[in-house]
């Protein structure tokens, strides 16, 4: 009943609409009616400006780790951790107060990695941002950080370095994550994806 209890807390605290809050209070829009519609970091960032961006990825990644935080505190096992993690996840993507539309998830879901498996997001953090920087596309660099996530946890855990149960929580998460990026993954193989820095 506690892990029942625990998955509600999560989804819930994960579906508060960080970005659509900052929106209207920023600019006062509704971002979901701008640029890809969804209320996540990247969408802030190129209809609200950069301040809203920093301030929703912090608040978003905040509903990752904090989730994880709780279910370390409350139950204080790595089962807990991943029913928390993944449930807030859920709750990002898929709202309860937007009519289960929400984000992309990789801010919330890097967030909990923060808390679970530091010695895997940090890699992750870093490939990402670089191919960011490279190739000025935002999803790219979402998209392999994703895709390696599981190959590094897989390694981690093999040194002995990270607990084993964690994979439960990236596997599942990297396929929530590519899911919600199949259309951003479309564009880039043909063509169409938008840049950083393009309207």
């Amino acid at each position: 009943m506690e892990y029942v209890a625990l998955a509600v807390i999560s989804y819930l605290l994960g579906s508060i609409p960080t970005g659509l809050i900052v929106g209207k209070v920023a600019k006062g829009i509704d971002v979901r009616a701008y640029g890809s519609g969804k209320i996540g970091a990247t969408n802030i960032l190129r209809t609200v400006g950069p301040g809203a961006f920093v301030t929703v990825f912090a608040a978003d990644f905040a509903k990752g780790f904090i989730s994880v935080l709780l279910a370390s505190y409350l139950i204080g096992n790595t089962w807990a951790q991943v029913v928390a993690g993944l449930a807030a996840l859920v709750g990002h993507n898929w709202s309860v107060f937007l009519g289960f539309s929400g984000g992309r998830g990789i801010a919330v879901g890097i967030g909990g990695l923060y808390h679970m498996a530091p010695l895997v997001a940090a890699p992750l953090t870093v490939v990402t941002i670089v191919v960011i920087l490279v190739s000025r596309y935002v999803s790219l660099g979402s998209v392999t950080g994703g895709i390696i996530a599981i190959p590094t946890m897989l390694l981690v855990v093999f040194l002995g370095l990270e607990r084993p149960e964690y994979l439960f929580y990236v596997a599942p998460g990297v396929a929530i994550v590519l899911y919600q990026h199949r259309d951003n993954i479309m564009r880039l193989l043909s063509g169409t994806e938008r840049k950083l820095g393009e309207s």
